[in-house]
């Protein structure tokens, strides 16, 4: 199999890491730059935790894509940035797979767009844990039959976006299926600003940040006499990296805008 030759945007970051250990060590990945707004023309190498994994270093994202021959970016840094490496990648012929969050639906669209007009492949997912994608798809099938849910989601406390991709995800995914209804009381009044949460096409979602916490969310179903929850629990980063190589894998044989791993995944 030939290797796909990947770039890394953001590897010193805790995804980042995990993701540099991903293509490190699957065989048909190479690891043939990295983009960091640090170390500048160093080595991989040279930084501490990435003894041995040889790549050069570059701040400037269109020099690095000059001077090397890349199949897939894979970005994991924040979203103003995110929306620049997924654009200049798809005008350099470069299939990005992006796994940071808070894009606007004008962003999406533009990229979007971009795919059709280039004929390249780009992947955003909000979560790339396997067991997430599960948990939105169990939750879609579940909103079928609940029409009342809430979504309470909980991150680290360094998040910089709230609510979740993970969550807007679950919502668009849910409102699919389900009839917008107003939850709750008619006559609800929050006497603290924002007790109720987003409200989301009636539907609530609860951001909670916290040391401690990774990433974590339930979706909780009620209805007269019972009440149904799904939740998922990613642990460690390393939880999202099965998502990240399904991604890459796929992002080559798209021509296509994809926003969610559940639409790659059969």
């Amino acid at each position: 199999m030939e290797k796909i030759k990947i770039v890394i945007a953001g590897p010193r970051g805790r995804m980042g890491k995990e993701a540099v250990k991903l293509v490190n060590e699957t065989e048909h990945f190479q690891l043939i730059a990295v983009i960091d707004h640090k170390n500048d023309g160093m080595n991989l190498s040279d930084l501490e935790g990435f003894s041995g994994i040889v790549a050069p270093i570059y701040s400037n994202l269109e020099e690095c894509f000059n001077q090397n021959q890349a199949d897939v970016l894979i970005d994991l840094t924040t979203p103003e940035v995110g929306m620049y490496h997924a654009r200049t990648a798809l005008n350099y012929g470069i299939r990005p797979v992006v796994g940071t969050t808070g894009f606007t639906k004008e962003d999406l669209q533009e990229l979007n767009n971009l795919c059709e007009e280039k004929g390249l492949g780009c992947i955003i997912a909000p979560n790339f844990a396997i067991g997430a994608i599960l948990m939105m798809k169990f939750s879609q099938m579940a909103a079928k039959y609940f029409q009342d849910v809430e979504i309470i989601e909980l991150h680290h406390d360094q998040k910089l976006d709230a609510p979740s991709g993970t969550a807007v995800k679950t919502v668009q995914m849910i409102s699919e299926v389900r009839d917008s209804k107003q939850q709750g009381h008619p006559q609800e009044k929050e006497t603290i600003q924002g007790a109720r949460g987003a409200n989301i096409e009636g539907m609530h979602v609860h951001s909670v940040r916290l040391p401690g916490l990774i990433a974590h969310q339930q979706v909780m179903f009620g209805a007269d006499g019972q009440t149904l929850t799904i939740r998922h629990d990613s642990y460690n980063r390393a939880s999202f990296m099965s998502g990240v190589k399904v991604a890459v894998e796929s992002v080559m044989k798209l021509n296509l805008f994809v926003y969610g791993l559940e639409n790659i995944l059969e």
